[in-house]
This record gives C-alpha cells, sequence and structure tokens, in this order.
C-alpha cells in the first residue's frame, strides 16, 4: 500500500459556536500502481478527503502513513518538500502561468528544485511529447485549447517523477473527446511510468478507468469496490 489513512476528522468552523464536520472516521488503503476513483455526490467530503490525504490541508485527528511515513505530524516546510518529491496534482483548473510556455511551466517545478534549465527543459520537453504536445511546446496557455491545457498541467504534475497523482475533477472542464484524450493518457502513465493516480470525479468513463472505486457519503467512505 502506498497510502494509509487510519480514523481521519476533519472539520470547519462554521460560524462562532459551531463546527461542521466533513470527515467522519475515514479509514482507507490505496494501492500501489492503480488508479483509485472517489465518487459521491457534492458535499460529501471528497476533495477534503483529497487534500488532507495529500498533505495539502491539516486533520483534527487520525494518521495518514504515506510510504509508511506518518505526514500527519510534519512541520510545514518538512511537509511542503516531502510533497514536492512524492506527490503531484492535477486540479479541475490547469493553473498554468499564462505568461510561460507550456515547456516553461512543466519545467519551472524542475528549477524551482533545483535542477539547472538545461536538464529541466530537456524532461519538461520528453513529457509533452508523451502528451502528445511536442509541436505546442512553445505556446502560451492562452494558445492552447481547454484539453491541450489540461495535458499540460498532468505533465507539470508528472516532471518531479512523484510516486503519486492527486486529482480533482480532471475532467470537469473538458468535453467528451478532450476527457476520452485524458482518461487513455492515465491508463497509458500508469502501466508505462507506474504512476499511481487517486482521482475525484463525476465523470462516469473516468470511474470506469479505476481499478478501485471509494463511494463517499456524509463524510465517510461506505462503499469499496474493486473493478
Amino acid at each position: 500500500m502506498i497510502l494509509q489513512a487510519k480514523n481521519i476528522y476533519k472539520s470547519f468552523q462554521k460560524d462562532k459556536d459551531n463546527r461542521l464536520e466533513i470527515l467522519k472516521n475515514v479509514s482507507l488503503e490505496i494501492e500501489e500502481n492503480k488508479i483509485t476513483v472517489i465518487v459521491g455526490a457534492s458535499g460529501a467530503g471528497k476533495s477534503t478527503l483529497l487534500h488532507v490525504l495529500s498533505g495539502l490541508d491539516s486533520v483534527d485527528s487520525g494518521e495518514i502513513l504515506f510510504q509508511g511515513i506518518e505526514i500527519t505530524k510534519m512541520p510545514d516546510d518538512k511537509l511542503a518538500k516531502f510533497r514536492n518529491k512524492h506527490i503531484g496534482f492535477v486540479f479541475q483548473f490547469h493553473h498554468l502561468l499564462p505568461e510561460f510556455t507550456a515547456l516553461e511551466n512543466v519545467a519551472l517545478a524542475q528549477m524551482i528544485a533545483g535542477k539547472s534549465k538545461t536538464k529541466a527543459f530537456k524532461e519538461a520537453s520528453g513529457l509533452l511529447k508523451l502528451m502528445g504536445l511536442e509541436n505546442r511546446k512553445d505556446h502560451k496557455p492562452a494558445e492552447l485549447s481547454g484539453g491541450e491545457q489540461q495535458r499540460v498541467a498532468v505533465a507539470r504534475a508528472l516532471v518531479n517523477k512523484p510516486d503519486i497523482i492527486f486529482a480533482d475533477e480532471p475532467t470537469g472542464n473538458l468535453d467528451s473527446k478532450n476527457s476520452k484524450i485524458l482518461h487513455r493518457l492515465f491508463i497509458q502513465l500508469k502501466e508505462e511510468l507506474n504512476v499511481t493516480f487517486l482521482v475525484v470525479t463525476h465523470n462516469p468513463d473516468l470511474v470506469n478507468i479505476g481499478d478501485s472505486i471509494l463511494e463517499m457519503k456524509d463524510g465517510q467512505i461506505v462503499n469499496y469496490s474493486n473493478q
């Protein structure tokens, strides 16, 4: 197992006197080199679960173990370095930097991690080729389609060779054609690069490519199945 959560609770301050419980005693295990999909109605706690599992948000109580290392008690600076090394993110909105080209957007993460510009650009170029964007690497986000922008975001998520990709509604803004391209890409990355995916989605086609399905309701996991 690459990731384990044990008895996770998470709440937010609703008003002066009340807290809203979002996650209620959630425990789970994520298998390595699999696509695990989280489904459930809006407000079930899916995105919050993704955020706490990835270390983007803290928990009220419980443990999160990543490859056996507990991340819930890590200091912020150490956790940030840990995320940069081990975790990649793909969100519904690609969050590309508009003033940079696709190549620069992907390479930037490696340059921040200390790689030379030459090595970072070479790595980024290879990933964009894998995404089918070799001829679009010198284009800025405004010059790319929505599907192309999201594939640049996937390349950026992969550039530091993470162990797991967290994806929150990655096809939420894409049409069916570009969604299918992204789905095939996830399968290819899992098979060729041994990437593990944990994906929140409402897209039934994306659910169908999952190896495992976690269903959430009212802040709890109510069903777990393998496909």
